[in-house]
């Protein structure tokens, strides 16, 4: 039953690995300004990046070509699950908050819609709002698309997982030939426009 998801199991761990690796950024300014938050961003990053990698190396031998329904079910779970593992620093260090609601940060960081659960947020750790705020960034242009930008590296095409996460009429419609190169010119696109800012 598990070798017929490999391939969804397989690109799920190499994201879930790399939203780990993410956290490094966090992390880093939480040493750097010495906010005391940087325990929690160790025991995410060690959760986050261990679940991926075991995850991956269990179904690897298993892959094959993904077909459209298994590109539903990875955005799912991509959706279902990042923002678990994005919860996490959220969850460890914040006192008194519940794991609804730091699952809550983390779906709207994820998908940019800017609702929060959170008061007294300017008292929070630097590192903190910073996760919380790269999140929404991340989340902005979608972590789909990023998806579908690393997935020819990795032997896997993308164009089904992109028509999965898009909505109406414009399934179809392309922005360039390739669908990599689009998920790449918007990422450039995004990158310029935030270091402009």
């Amino acid at each position: 039953m598990i070798s017929r998801y490999a391939s969804v199991l397989y690109i799920l761990g190499i994201l879930i690995t790399g939203f780990g690796v993410l956290m490094l950024l966090p992390l880093t300014l939480s040493w750097l300004s010495a906010d005391g938050a940087h325990s929690a961003y160790d025991e995410a990053v060690l959760i986050t990046v261990a679940s991926g990698i075991i995850l991956s190396l269990s179904v690897r031998k298993g892959r094959r070509e993904m077909r459209v329904r298994d590109s539903i079910l990875l955005v799912a779970l991509i959706w279902s699950l990042l923002p678990a593992f994005g919860a996490l620093p959220l969850y460890l260090h914040i006192a008194g908050l519940s794991w609804s609601d730091a699952y809550f940060e983390a779906v709207s960081g994820l998908t940019a819609t800017g609702a929060t659960v959170l008061s007294g947020r300017d008292e929070l750790p630097v590192s903190i709002n910073f996760w919380r705020t790269f999140m929404h960034w991340v989340g902005g242009l979608g972590v789909v698309v990023l998806a579908v930008a690393i997935l020819p590296l990795l032997g896997f095409g993308g164009r089904s997982m992109l028509k999965a996460e898009t909505p109406g009429p414009m399934k179809d419609a392309r922005i360039t030939p390739r669908i990599t190169a689009t998920a790449k010119g918007l990422w450039v696109v995004s990158v310029i426009l935030t270091a402009a800012c």
